[in-house]
């Protein structure tokens, strides 16, 4: 356990060494929230509701995802790929070290460090603009919240690994990434609730696995989902983690037979 915590804490270091960077990406999140907070505030005038949310439920969803998407969606599983194009692979293969723990505590790490600065941010935007937002007091709810965002952090971390894992078969991982991830912001829920969609497209949606990273647990948190449908959705969610794991596990054995440790 000693290890892979200073595995995390290295992980954090990392991401603050080069302080340009980093500034730039805190920025472009901050822009980011800023575009969807004034966009809905347009959208949604006070006093008024918009298939089925208030102003304060969908600034609350719009703050919200924004946090946890430092939380969910942040990864350093895009080293992988380097790794296999570059050798050092072979390190791991060779160390007593479990491959995808190793990469699961950098991602604590770099999750870590990004739901500290997230916090931070939020917090100013609030003290600034004042929002109506909605606030949770049932400890059950806040509760399957934090089940909800767990189940969404390990469902992602396989997303991750198994992007990755392409640099067995081709150098070129960057694109394959970026569409991903494109994808990824819409099916999320990362630009509005999901559920303002058609029905029939909306229902086809809740069979993927991406809603259950950002739009189920902020769904959740609200408490405009009845106990049984909340316990539907954590089941649907479980059952995909252990569908990714098996794949991901698939992936990273028929990788290791075509790997050649090229680059050491």
């Amino acid at each position: 356990m000693k290890l892979y915590w200073q595995i995390a804490k290295n992980t954090w270091d990392q991401a603050v060494a080069y302080r340009a960077s980093f500034v730039i990406y805190r920025l472009r999140n901050i822009l980011w929230v800023l575009t969807l907070y004034f966009l809905w505030i347009v959208v949604l005038p006070e006093n008024t509701t918009l298939f089925g949310y208030n102003r304060a439920q969908i600034i609350t969803y719009v703050l919200g995802t924004s946090l946890l998407s430092s939380v969910v969606l942040a990864t350093r599983s895009q080293d992988i790929a380097s790794d296999i194009n570059e050798g050092n692979l072979s390190n791991f293969l060779l160390r007593p070290m479990g491959f995808f723990r190793y990469h699961f505590a950098r991602d604590l790490g770099d999750k870590a460090m990004n739901i500290s600065f997230a916090v931070v941010e939020i917090a100013v935007l609030f003290f600034f603009l004042r929002p109506p937002l909605f606030l949770q007091t049932n400890l059950f709810i806040l509760f399957l919240t934090l089940l909800a965002i767990a189940v969404g952090v390990v469902l992602f971390f396989f997303f991750g690994v198994l992007l990755g894992l392409i640099g067995f078969w081709s150098n070129e991982t960057w694109g394959p990434r970026f569409i991903f991830y494109q994808l990824l912001t819409f099916f999320a829920g990362n630009l509005f609730p999901l559920d303002i969609l058609p029905k029939q497209v909306f229902r086809f949606i809740e069979l993927l696995p991406f809603p259950y990273l950002l739009y189920f647990p902020m769904k959740v948190y609200l408490g405009q989902l009845a106990p049984l449908a909340v316990y539907k959705g954590i089941s649907i969610a479980v059952v995909w983690v252990f569908l990714m794991y098996g794949i991901t596990r698939f992936v990273w054995l028929k990788g290791l037979r075509v790997y050649t440790a090229q680059g050491r």
